[in-house]
């Protein structure tokens, strides 16, 4: 009867510590961060792999290469510029070989360069197409996968120097293709047909994206890989197996502009059909090859046809983004090409209107101090201000209750045996002192919507990927790849993935135990426990999360440390910081015998 009291406080800890515990716990289990550098040496392996079959000219081969399989099929022509290189295939102008520059599979400067486009004869081929149909009521021959275009001018693409490609039909039309690129990842493509013959023409304009076979990892609930476009102002998404369940396994929509493609977790393909021009937008999984592959394709194929009498001629230009999703040139693609919603090419999730304003108040702190990792701690201070005021209050309230507890001791011992009325004289005291018993969660409660936001902002966003910090943290996006199971790297032996406990997540507990420190110890001694072990148990959990949100975790704590022991001061309330430090272990150790005694 008398540890009623206590023993119902106890367990509303429990549940209060259990509960915010499950809230990472889940968090880790649905939103998973593998080793980037791993995944993307996968994806790397897996799109440059080989696979029996035919080229298009359909000459027998096994086991080719990549390099090998861009040679099969005859001439190219090269794409140099400072983001990608690679080469468009003459047979079919089919885009097929282009590699990211600027990104590499991991941090090493000589690891490969990142593989975007592939072509047939790999494992997984990756290839953009554009074109033109005949309207079914006048047949015309058009130019397809097999077709020989000639290179008419230019050798290399590059920006500022466009290729021209010309195919004549032997009928009468002349197709023209001149193609273009920017100084990053959007070319353009001019399609031109001059009739020269005495038939009348009606062709339609199309684009397509296709894509054999999924990548690794492309189901991680924390970003979306997979089909997406902007179709009538809407976001669309779908997941590779989410078509198998649609009839024809074909997902489609009428649309005035937009864009459509393939994402991964950083790069992007999509086409940008003209933006005035209507077209029907499609997602297609058909099976291949009897079932044992999918071709995944994204097209649009124009509405309006082209009638292109005798001595006339017809023009339409598209474009095709293929690069990195960086957030800055995605929105100036946006706003200079009237490319509707461009930016939704990242994943900022449901929390939009938290995550993207944070990714762009820390962007331009990095254009400042040119660190993202000191971004992140200057990001910090600035949430720190802002929420000035709320924090401020809650620790006023934390301060008086320690300045009331002495009260709440008494009145726990004057009512041991009647829990109710020791209730309501609780209460009583709460109100006469004008405090609230549960201020103090709300930093946490503050916290965990920036918490996993920041998350998202480093998980999903580009900039961050491989961006340093100091020292050992060379990708804020990644964990901390120090252990102290190896002294953090001093012992001559890797530590298995379940015992990599960094440096920060290390620092980031001890932060956490300072600030409980900061507080009375509880009376029960399972509250105890639990106060004791919860940093701790924080810093395992947080060792395979992203260093950048540790580093601000760490820091977050630091800063809140500091702000509580102000507040008490200025409040007069007794700081038990010091005396529960020396009363702790190991510093119990350098006390005095009558100090241990006591």
């Amino acid at each position: 009867m008398n540890q009623q009291p206590q023993g119902g406080e106890t367990r509303n800890l429990i549940v209060a510590v259990v509960l915010s515990m499950a809230v990472f716990v889940v968090w880790f289990l649905l939103f998973p961060t593998p080793d980037k550098a791993k995944q993307e040496a996968q994806q790397q392996a897996q799109a440059t792999a080989t696979v029996p079959g035919t080229t298009q000219n359909g000459a027998p081969y096994e086991h080719k290469d990549r390099t090998a399989a861009l040679a099969a099929d005859g001439a190219r022509v090269a794409i140099d510029t400072a983001a990608v290189d690679g080469s468009i295939r003459l047979t079919g102008a089919r885009f097929d070989d282009l590699n990211l520059r600027r990104y590499r599979t991991e941090l090493a400067a000589t690891s490969p360069e990142i593989n975007l486009l592939q072509p047939v004869g790999v494992t997984n081929p990756y290839y953009a197409e554009f074109g033109w149909t005949p309207d079914p009521g006048v047949p015309a021959k058009v130019p397809g996968k097999d077709t020989p275009w000639t290179l008419a001018s230019g050798d290399t693409l590059s920006p500022g120097k466009p290729v021209v490609l010309t195919w004549d039909n032997g009928e009468g039309l002349v197709f023209t293709r001149t193609v273009e690129v920017d100084e990053n990842y959007m070319f353009t493509v001019k399609d031109a047909v001059e009739n020269k013959g005495t038939t009348p023409a009606k062709l339609l304009p199309y684009g397509m994206i296709v894509r054999g076979g999924v990548p690794f990892f492309h189901k991680i609930w924390v970003v979306h890989q997979g089909m997406i476009g902007v179709m009538n102002g809407t976001l669309t998404e779908h997941d590779y197996d989410e078509l198998a369940d649609i009839e024809g396994n074909t997902a489609w929509q009428e649309t005035t502009g937009g864009w459509l493609g393939f994402t991964d977790h950083y790069w992007m393909a999509a086409l940008v059909p003209d933006q005035a021009e209507q077209v029907t937008a499609s997602f297609r999984a058909p099976p291949q090859d009897g079932g044992r592959w999918t071709k995944y394709q994204a097209d649009f194929l124009y509405k309006t046809a082209r009638d292109i009498a005798p001595g006339g001629k017809a023009e339409v230009t598209h474009r095709l983004f293929a690069g990195a999703k960086v957030v800055s040139l995605l929105g100036d693609y946006q706003e200079k090409l009237g490319i509707e919603r461009f930016d939704m090419a990242v994943d900022w999730g449901w929390f939009f209107f938290l995550t993207k304003p944070i990714f762009l108040l820390l962007d331009w702190l990095y254009g400042i101090v040119g660190n993202f990792g000191v971004a992140i701690l200057l990001l910090t201070v600035i949430l720190k201000a802002v929420f000035f005021p709320l924090a401020n209050k809650s620790y006023e309230s934390m301060a008086k209750m320690k300045k009331i507890q002495p009260e709440m001791l008494a009145l726990r011992e004057r009512w041991k045996d009647e829990p109710a009325k020791q209730q309501q004289e609780m209460l009583a005291l709460y109100r006469r002192e004008k405090v609230n018993p549960v201020s103090g969660c709300l930093p946490l409660l503050l916290q965990i919507p920036v918490f996993f936001s920041l998350y998202k902002v480093l998980y999903v966003t580009i900039e961050m990927r491989h961006a340093p910090f100091f020292g050992w943290v060379q990708d804020l996006s990644a964990h901390d790849p120090t252990s102290i199971f190896n002294l953090f790297g001093l012992l001559p032996y890797a530590v298995p993935a379940a015992l990599v406990i960094g440096a920060w997540p290390i620092i980031n507990g001890i932060v956490m135990w300072v600030q409980m420190k900061m507080n009375p110890p509880a009376p029960d001694p399972t509250q105890q426990r639990i106060f004791g072990f919860m940093p701790w148990v924080f810093m395992f959990m947080l060792a395979s999360f992203p260093a950048g949100l540790v580093i601000y975790w760490a820091w977050n704590g630091l800063l809140s440390i500091t702000q509580q022991y102000v507040i008490m001061r200025r409040m007069k309330a007794e700081i038990h910081l010091f005396d529960n430090l020396r009363a702790s272990w190991p510093f119990k150790l350098f006390l005095k015998p009558a100090e241990k005694k006591a």
